[in-house]
């Protein structure tokens, strides 16, 4: 027979029992329709989950000394320590050291004002925390040795101080002291708490200002993310070493992050194997469906056979009965879960693209389920006797 002969003939075959036809596709749609938007599910929280990252300063470990009652703050992180750590340990993309200068601290800018956080931070802070320079400049090697009192400040807080006006070569006011604005940066959270305004200062100024000559903490940004762990644990062993008497802590910036980034995947795992159960489900139908067929024309396929039929025309017609029945029900399924995502995307902003590569997966699995579940029937029907099947009638 030719392919479009076949063709013919599969459809004419599955409309002359349209009703059973339609319940074989539902099973179909409803295996697919699972598969499909536990997908869409996981595609959606994985771009929310990459929002938050991109909200966040970049991956990185912070690691300061451990508080105890009887030490206090415990050991004096010196630019020297960090230098070490430079040194000393492989696999890091940038390591800096700051100290929290104020927090909440009111900064004025001519007539406006505003509440914000300070930072005396190394010159390598911009690499560490990932924030991307938007305007001016950053801080220099020169602006640290002239001990120069210029300020970088964040976007959020360059709005509100001047929303009319270029913040470069500024002036602003804090704790008494008038700092030159020379650049801008972006605006970032540094943990869970969404940014309220950011003001840099070189930690060189700071420490004449204060005579303090050391740091909070040391950020360790990873060339992977994966190495985050491992960086820290190895930051707090060398440290340890050099500070015999004390000891260490660290803390990720995304902590939470991970772990919601794990918990997705349980539970997308979870769903998958229940779609992936109800798609078999619909396989089984298609089998069932497959043998009542071929009970139901037993003679027919005797007739075809004895007509000059091959054993491959039989076996391709109710394999592509499969398939048509198949590839009805998932690309309904396919639609009916996207026009749903796209609405309660829209309704509740939330990142969602159509995803080319999940619908060729769940289409794909219905195919091979499709397939799988009629190969058997279908080879059954192939080998019958022509003599013994027009009998049958």
């Amino acid at each position: 027979m030719s392919p479009l002969d076949l063709l013919k003939l599969t459809f004419f075959s599955l409309r002359s029992n349209l009703l059973r036809s339609s319940l074989t596709s539902l099973g179909v749609f409803m295996g697919v329709a699972a598969v499909t938007a536990t997908l869409q599910v996981r595609t959606i929280s994985s771009g929310i989950i990459q929002k938050k990252m991109t909200e966040r300063e970049a991956p990185q470990m912070l690691i300061y000394p451990t508080w105890t009652p009887d030490t206090g703050s415990g050991a004096e992180i010196k630019a020297a320590d960090i230098a070490y750590l430079r040194k000393k340990m492989t696999g890091w993309h940038a390591i800096s050291g700051s100290v929290v200068v104020f927090s909440f601290q009111e900064i004025l800018a001519g007539e406006n004002k505003a509440e914000t956080d300070g930072v005396a931070v190394q010159l390598e802070f911009l690499p560490t925390s990932g924030r991307t320079l938007l305007q001016g400049r950053f801080f220099s090697p020169i602006d640290f040795a002239k001990y120069r009192p210029v300020a970088v400040i964040d976007q959020f807080l360059a709005q509100s101080l001047f929303p009319n006006t270029s913040p470069l070569q500024q002036s602003v006011y804090v704790d008494g002291r008038v700092y030159a604005v020379i650049g801008v940066i972006e605006s970032k959270q540094s943990s869970q708490s969404q940014p309220k305004g950011l003001i840099l200062i070189p930690f060189p100024v700071y420490s004449a200002i204060t005579g303090a000559v050391k740091f909070e903490q040391i950020a360790i940004r990873p060339q992977e993310i994966t190495d985050l762990s491992k960086l820290g644990e190895e930051a707090k062993s060398l440290l340890n070493q050099r500070f015999a008497s004390n000891s260490f802590d660290s803390w990720s910036n995304i902590d939470d992050v991970q772990e919601q980034q794990q918990l997705l995947n349980m539970v997308s795992l979870s769903l998958l194997a229940v779609a992936a159960i109800a798609l078999l489900v619909g396989g089984v139908g298609i089998a069932n469906i497959s043998i009542a067929s071929i009970l139901e024309r037993t003679p027919e396929i005797g007739l075809r056979r004895a007509i000059g039929a091959t054993k491959l025309d039989i076996m391709a017609q109710f394999i592509l009965e499969a398939i048509f029945v198949s590839l009805i029900g998932g690309s309904l399924a396919i639609t009916s879960v996207h026009g749903v995502t796209v609405i309660v995307a829209d309704k509740f902003k939330l990142p969602y693209e159509f995803d080319r590569n999940t619908a060729i997966l769940a289409l794909s699995s219905a195919l091979g389920v499709g397939v799988g579940a009629s190969f058997f029937p279908a080879l059954r029907a192939s080998q019958l006797d022509p003599v013994k099947a027009l009998r049958n009638n």
